[in-house]
C-alpha cells in the first residue's frame, strides 16, 4: 500500500490530467521505509520524476536549508535537460525548493557560491563530486544530505568514471551516513550487480530492485535502399538524398552516428542537397558549449527538423516531439541501440520508431541481428569494472586536500567502493607510496613529494600548490590533447600562402584533437561544426581559421569515440551466415554475396574459424573471419604476424575490420599449410597470450601511450597548470621519459600495472581474443583458393587507402571493390 501524496504534489498531477506510475511510488515507498532502490525503467517511463518524487515530498512536508538530494549524470547535457525539466513543476507546485547544475560549464563565481550556500537539489557529474570532497569542508556541505540520485547507472559502472564516482560514494557515505542512494537505468543486462554496486558504501541499509512495467514494443527497419550498398567504409553517402526525403516526412528525427567525424560528414552530405533550406543542426562533444545548446534550446522549442549527433545525446534528455531515431552506421550493440531507439517519443505507451542505416554489407547483417536483439529485447550492456590504480591514487591525493588521514581508515573507506571490493591491503599502500614519494625510481624528485606524514601518523597534501594542481586537473576522461578553434575574419590565399594580417580575437567555434593540426598547412581546408573553414595559423593552444569555399574539404578524423562490436552481436552475425534460410530477410546485393562466396569459397560457420589463403599479384594472403571487433582483430594481427615471421612465412603487414582480419606476406601460405610446415592449431593456439604477448608489448609504442593516460589520470603528469596548458608533444615526451625510468628501474611500479590492466582491458581486448580462441580450438577450417573470395573483398579494400575525401572516395572504392569482385569471380 503506497502512502498517499502531499495535497501540494497530489493536486499538480491532478492538473496534468496524470497519475502517478506504480514504479514511481515504488520508489517513493523504498525512500520512505529506509531504504535505497534500483529502478529498471524503459525509456520515456517517468524514471525522472521517479527520482526526484521523494525529495519532492520530503522537502514539501520537512522544509530544510542545505543540500538535500545530489543528482549525478554522465554528461554535462543530461544534468541540464533535467534541471530544466525539474525546474517546471516544482514552480507549478508552488514549492520553495531550489535546484541547480554545477558542471564544468558553470560559471566559477556560482560554484564558490554553491559551496558556501548549496541548493536543495544538486544535478552534477562525477568530476564535480570529485572537486567537492576534496575541499576541507566537505563535511559541512554534505553533512545534510539525505538522497543520491544515479540516473543512466549502466553508463557510468563500465568506465574509470565510474570507479572514481564510487569512491566519491564511499567518502560521501561516510560523511552522510543516514543517505539513501537510488539509482535508475533503462537498459541492463545483469541487474543484480548494478544492485551491489549501490549497496557496497551503504552496507547495512536495505536496497531493493524494482522494475516498471515494459512500454510499447519499438517499431524498427532496417532502410531498403534502391542505391549500390558500399563494400567498405562508414560514410553511408549512397542513403543522402533517401535521408533527406525521410527528415522531410517526418516532424523531428534524430540521426545517431558512432564518431564525430561521421557526424560531420553526414552533416555536410545533408546541407548539400537541402534545396528546401529544412533547419537541420549537428551536435557532438567538440562543438562549443554556446553551440550545443543551442542546439539543444532549439530541439525542446520545437524548431529543428532533424539533429545529427554522436553519443552526447544517448541517454535520457527528453527531447520533445522527436517522432524517429535513425542509427546510420550499425549500432554495434542491442542496449545502445534500445537507448537511441527510446529517444522518439520518449512515452511508454507510445512506440519508438527506428531506421537502421547499414554502411556497408557486413554492416547489413549486424543490422539485422540487432533487429532480432531488440525484437526479443536482449541486453548486452557491459558489467561493472574493477577498480585501477591509477584512479585510486587520484581518490587518495584528494582525499589528502580534503583533510589528513590515516591510512587505516582511508583503506577500509576504499573497500567501501564496489570496484575496489577486493583491493589486497599490499596494492593499497604501494598506491599511497607512489601519491606521496612516485615509488622507488622516483623517490629522490621532491615534485613527486605530493603528501606528507604528520606526527600523529596522518598524512596530509603537501602543500598548496599541489592541492591546486589536482583541481585543475581532476577527472578520468583523458582525451588527445585538444587546441580550441578560433574563427577570424578572413584573409585571401595566394599559392599556399596567406596575404593578410590575422585579427586576433574571434569566436571559438569549438576542441579539436592537437595532432589534425599537424597535417594541416595554411590555406587547407576541412570541415568543423558543420561549416568548411580554412587553417590560419596555431598559436599557443589555439588553432585559428577561416570561413572558406571549397569542393573537397578533409574530414577531421577524430582519435576515440568508436564502439566495439558486442560479443553478443557477433555471435548473431556468424548465425546469420551460417543460416541460408534466413538469407530472405537481405537485401538482395547482401544475399547475393553469400550465394557467391558460398559458390566460391565456404562460408563460416558460427562454432568454427574460416580460413582462407590465395596469392594476389606478388603476394599471399591469409584471410579469417571471427567476428569479435576491431580490438580483438588487430591484437590477433600483431601476434599472428609474430608467429609467421618465427615460421619463415615472410609476413609484411596486416589489415583488420570489425568483422575480418587479412595478412599479406611473400611466403605461399597455401603451400606451407599443406605441407604441413605450418599448423594453423598451433598458429591460432592460446599460447600466443603469453610470451609472444609480452615481448610484443615490450616492443609496442602502445604501452607508452597507455602509460601516459594512466599517469595523467594518476597526477604524475599535469594537462593543466594555471593561467597555461601543456602541449601534446610536451605532455607525450614527459610520459615517455618517465616511463623509460620506470621500466629501466622498477618495471612492477604501480603505474605500470595500471598500464598493463589497461591494455589488455581496453586497447588489446585480450580477455574477447582469449575467448575467440577457445571457441575455435580445433575449430579452424581453412579453405586454400587460387584467387580472392567474394568475403574478403571488403577487408581488402582496407589494404594500402590513400586519404581521399567526398565523393571521390566513394567511387575510388566502388572502383576498387568491382576490380576485386570480378577477379573473385574468375573474371578479366
Amino acid at each position: 500500500m503506497h502512502t498517499p501524496l502531499p495535497p501540494v504534489i497530489a493536486d499538480w498531477f491532478a492538473r496534468k490530467n496524470w497519475s502517478p506510475r506504480a514504479h514511481q511510488l515504488d520508489v517513493l515507498s523504498s525512500w520512505q521505509e529506509g531504504a535505497s532502490a534500483l529502478l529498471i525503467a524503459p525509456t520515456g517511463a517517468g524514471k525522472t520524476l521517479a527520482g526526484f518524487l521523494p525529495t519532492l515530498v520530503d522537502l514539501a512536508a520537512n522544509p530544510v536549508e542545505g543540500l538535500h538530494t545530489l543528482y549525478i549524470s554522465p554528461l554535462k547535457a543530461l544534468a541540464v535537460d533535467v534541471q530544466r525539466n525539474l525546474t517546471n513543476p516544482i514552480a507549478e507546485m508552488g514549492l520553495a525548493i531550489s535546484a541547480e547544475t554545477r558542471t564544468g560549464d558553470t560559471p566559477a563565481s556560482r560554484r564558490a557560491r554553491q559551496r558556501s550556500k548549496p541548493p536543495h537539489i544538486l544535478l552534477t557529474t562525477p568530476e564535480q563530486l570529485c572537486l567537492l570532497i576534496s575541499h576541507p569542508h566537505a563535511h559541512l556541505f554534505f553533512g545534510s544530505l539525505r538522497r543520491i540520485v544515479l540516473d543512466e547507472l549502466h553508463a557510468l559502472v563500465t568506465s574509470k568514471r565510474g570507479e572514481l564516482l564510487s569512491l566519491c560514494l564511499a567518502r560521501i557515505a561516510a560523511l552522510a551516513p543516514d543517505l539513501a542512494i537510488t539509482a535508475l537505468s533503462a537498459t541492463v543486462a545483469r541487474p543484480d550487480l548494478l544492485r551491489d554496486w549501490i549497496v557496497r558504501p551503504l552496507p547495512r541499509r536495505e536496497t531493493r530492485l524494482l522494475h516498471a512495467s515494459g512500454g510499447a514494443p519499438p517499431q524498427l527497419e532496417i532502410l531498403r535502399t534502391m542505391e549500390h550498398l558500399p563494400w567498405a567504409g562508414h560514410s553511408s553517402v549512397y542513403a543522402h538524398r533517401e535521408l533527406y526525403a525521410i527528415i522531410r516526412a517526418h516532424r523531428t528525427t534524430l540521426l545517431f552516428v558512432n564518431t564525430r567525424s561521421q557526424a560531420e560528414l553526414l552533416f555536410q552530405g545533408l546541407w548539400a542537397i537541402n534545396d528546401e533550406a529544412l533547419p537541420i543542426a549537428l551536435h557532438h562533444g567538440s562543438l562549443s558549449v554556446e553551440q550545443r545548446r543551442k542546439v539543444e534550446s532549439a530541439m525542446v522549442e520545437g524548431r529543428l527538423k532533424a539533429v545529427v549527433c554522436t553519443s552526447t545525446l544517448d541517454l535520457g534528455i527528453d527531447w520533445g516531439d522527436v517522432d524517429l531515431v535513425v542509427q546510420v552506421g550499425a549500432p554495434k550493440g542491442s542496449s545502445r541501440m534500445l537507448q537511441r531507439i527510446g529517444r522518439a517519443n520518449h512515452r511508454l505507451d507510445e512506440p519508438s520508431k527506428a531506421i537502421l542505416v547499414p554502411s556497408n554489407r557486413f554492416e547489413v547483417l549486424e543490422c539485422e541481428a540487432a533487429l532480432e536483439a531488440v525484437a526479443e529485447g536482449h541486453q548486452d550492456s557491459e558489467d561493472p569494472v574493477a577498480g585501477g590504480y591509477d584512479v585510486l591514487a587520484q581518490h587518495i591525493l584528494g582525499m589528502g586536500c580534503a583533510e589528513p588521514f590515516l591510512a587505516d581508515d582511508l583503506f577500509d573507506e576504499v573497500r567501501r567502493a564496489w570496484p575496489y571490493r577486493d583491493l589486497p591491503r599490499e596494492k593499497f599502500d604501494r598506491v599511497l607510496d607512489f601519491v606521496a614519494t612516485g615509488g622507488y625510481a622516483l623517490r629522490a624528485y621532491e615534485r613527486y613529494a605530493r603528501l606528507r606524514r604528520n606526527p600523529d601518523g596522518r598524512w596530509r597534501v603537501a602543500n598548496a600548490q599541489v592541492a591546486q594542481q589536482y583541481r585543475l586537473n581532476i577527472g578520468t576522461i583523458v582525451e588527445e590533447p585538444m587546441v580550441r578553434v578560433r574563427l577570424v575574419r578572413g584573409r585571401g590565399f595566394k599559392k599556399g600562402r596567406t596575404t593578410g594580417p590575422i585579427g586576433m580575437g574571434g569566436r571559438v567555434l569549438g576542441e579539436m584533437e592537437e595532432y589534425f593540426f599537424g597535417t594541416l598547412l595554411p590555406g587547407d581546408t576541412f570541415m568543423f561544426g558543420g561549416e568548411i573553414v580554412a587553417f590560419e595559423t596555431m598559436r599557443d593552444n589555439e588553432a585559428f581559421v577561416s570561413r572558406a569555399q571549397a569542393t573537397n574539404p578533409k574530414i577531421p578524423s577524430y582519435m576515440g569515440g568508436k564502439f566495439p562490436l558486442s560479443t553478443y552481436l557477433a555471435e548473431r552475425v556468424r548465425r546469420i551466415m551460417d543460416s541460408p534460410e534466413d538469407w530472405s530477410k537481405l537485401p538482395d546485393q547482401v544475399s547475393d554475396w553469400l550465394r557467391l562466396q558460398r559458390d566460391v569459397s565456404l562460408l563460416p560457420a558460427h562454432d568454427s574459424l574460416l580460413v582462407e589463403t590465395f596469392p594476389r599479384g606478388d603476394n599471399n594472403f591469409l584471410v579469417c573471419y571471427p567476428f569479435e571487433g576491431r580490438l580483438a582483430h588487430q591484437t590477433l594481427g600483431m601476434l599472428l604476424t609474430r608467429r609467421l615471421e618465427r615460421e619463415r612465412a615472410r609476413p609484411l603487414g596486416f589489415v583488420a575490420s570489425e568483422y575480418a582480419l587479412a595478412i599479406w606476406g611473400l611466403g605461399d601460405l597455401s603451400a606451407l599449410i599443406r605441407t604441413g610446415r605450418l599448423s594453423l592449431d598451433d598458429l591460432f593456439s592460446e599460447d600466443m597470450l603469453g610470451d609472444d604477448l609480452e615481448a610484443w608489448l615490450d616492443e609496442s609504442a602502445l604501452m607508452k601511450r597507455t602509460f601516459r593516460n594512466c599517469a595523467i589520470i594518476a597526477g604524475l603528469i599535469e594537462r593543466r597548470h594555471p593561467g597555461k596548458e601543456k602541449s601534446g608533444r610536451q605532455i607525450t615526451m614527459s610520459s615517455d621519459l618517465i616511463y623509460d625510468v620506470l621500466y629501466a628501474h622498477e618495471p612492477d611500479h604501480i603505474l605500470i600495472q595500471a598500464t598493463r590492466r589497461d591494455a589488455a582491458r581496453g586497447l588489446l581486448d585480450i580477455e574477447r581474443l582469449g575467448q575467440m580462441l577457445a571457441r575455435i580450438r580445433a575449430h579452424i577450417v581453412h579453405k586454400p583458393l587460387p584467387r580472392i573470395s567474394p568475403l574478403a573483398v571488403p577487408v581488402l579494400l582496407d589494404i594500402g587507402k590513400e586519404p581521399i575525401f567526398g565523393e571521390g572516395r566513394e567511387s575510388a572504392m566502388a572502383e576498387a571493390a568491382d576490380e576485386l569482385l570480378r577477379e573473385a569471380m574468375g573474371r578479366d
